[in-house]
């Protein structure tokens, strides 16, 4: 498809600087979303082209296709664009952090155990008598009886059955 050399400048302008580029799957589309003078089919093509030249990395999900930078595109939109090696891909830029980092424990002071209340294990267990949340409680028997016995006389068609008892 012969796209003309403003509408490429645009797309590739704009891919360079978010480094992603994002349209969705519809070809009849008068715009793109973000670029408002460029037909969403043009957008499509353009990264088609870049994608088999293998400068952009292309996914597709639920009717949208999603494109990246390859770092060969990158060097190919910089000479393409004459854009100067310091300036890089937003995707490439590090975050800038605003807040400072906090000491441990935050600014709420010390924190003192609740009354009543020693752990993990009291929760469990619940209140003396065994009247806690299931849990049980110091009446409550570990384990299995003394009568308990299990028997293994194959299974139903889980292999070959051993003889029977």
């Amino acid at each position: 498809m012969i796209i003309p050399k403003k509408t490429r400048q645009a797309i590739y302008q704009k891919l360079f600087t978010d480094g992603v580029m994002v349209a969705k799957k519809e070809f009849n589309a008068p715009k793109h979303p973000e670029l408002e003078s460029v037909p969403n089919l043009m957008v499509i093509k353009a990264m088609q082209s870049l994608k088999s030249r293998g400068y952009v990395h292309e996914q597709y999900a639920w009717r949208h296709f999603y494109w990246s930078l390859t770092n060969e595109g990158i060097m190919y939109l910089r000479e393409y664009l004459h854009v100067p090696n310091e300036v890089v891909p937003n995707t490439l830029k590090r975050a800038v952090r605003a807040e400072p980092v906090r000491p441990p424990g935050g600014d709420r002071g010390e924190r003192r155990p609740r009354e009543g209340y020693e752990g993990r294990s009291d929760y469990r267990r619940g209140p003396v008598g065994g009247t806690g949340r299931g849990f049980g409680g110091p009446d409550k028997k570990i384990g299995a009886g003394s009568d308990f016995n299990p028997q293994f006389r194959g299974g139903y068609g889980r292999g070959r059955g051993g003889p029977a008892e």
